[in-house]
């Protein structure tokens, strides 16, 4: 009885929301599944190849897709952005940094927005090496933000 308690507000809030958000969230449930099993079951090299060309973040090519663009593209990041994270917060499996960030760079890309996709490391507490990934569009901060300190970009995929 808890359980449904607490499915209730949300599922609440979901009906109050336009068409088009219920259909963009729906869509980013399913992005994230599909992130989450590709991360489970294809060896990162090989998914690597399908994110984009991996370049040095001081690389030009990063600046310039990351760059504000149209007044409609940031609309659509912002958008995409919000779907992916609120989604993230529901799913029944864990959809951290990385398949947010996977998740929102596909949702873009098939709206003709480019993205960057950041990787960093840091110094852990708990093991020697922790990892973040962050995604940006038309000069949106779209999911994995704000970025912990002591975080160094290592590489991003543009």
């Amino acid at each position: 009885m808890a359980r449904l308690r607490s499915i209730r507000r949300p599922l609440r809030r979901f009906a109050q929301v336009g068409a088009g958000r219920r259909a963009l969230v729906a869509e980013a449930v399913a992005y994230l599944l599909l992130a989450r099993l590709a991360l489970i079951f294809v060896p990162f090299p090989r998914l690597a190849r399908r994110l984009g060309a991996f370049v040095s973040p001081a690389e030009a090519r990063a600046a310039q897709a990351s760059a504000q663009l149209a007044q409609d593209h940031v609309r659509i990041a912002e958008e995409v952005g919000w779907a992916v994270t609120r989604s993230a917060r529901y799913v029944p499996f864990k959809a951290v940094c990385l398949p947010q960030a996977m998740a929102a760079r596909v949702m873009l890309k098939r709206r003709g927005v480019a993205s960057v996709m950041h990787f960093g490391a840091a110094k852990g507490k708990e093991k020697p090496l922790d990892a973040h990934a962050w995604l940006d569009a038309a000069g949106v901060e779209v999911t994995g933000y704000p970025v912990a300190e002591g975080f160094a970009e290592i590489g991003c995929f543009v």
